[in-house]
């Protein structure tokens, strides 16, 4: 486990582990949660085999800004910028 405010390479080491397609434990709010690069078909397969997630059950992929969603989604609506706009940087999940 890495602990950044203990060791400075920790950032570095994760993103490290998820440009290699990794899993890392990520701690959220209320659980850990696992990541992995979303883009990665191999890593997400992971996930889904890790936790023995049916295929039909989505996963969250957090993007940075609303400038991913059309790269992301298809047929974006308006309301979800304007959700965005109004609570991004913060938890909204759309």
């Amino acid at each position: 486990m890495f602990h950044p405010e203990k060791d400075t390479n920790a950032i570095a080491e994760a993103a490290a582990i998820l440009r290699r397609g990794g899993l890392l434990g990520i701690p959220t709010e209320t659980v850990y949660g696992l990541g992995a690069d979303g883009l990665n078909e191999d890593a997400v397969r992971r996930i889904f085999e890790a936790k023995g997630r049916p295929q039909d059950n989505p996963l969250i992929l957090h993007v940075p800004d609303a400038g991913w969603l059309e790269r992301c989604c298809v047929d974006v609506p308006e309301t979800a910028y304007a959700l965005a706009e109004k609570f991004w940087p913060g938890p909204l999940t759309m």
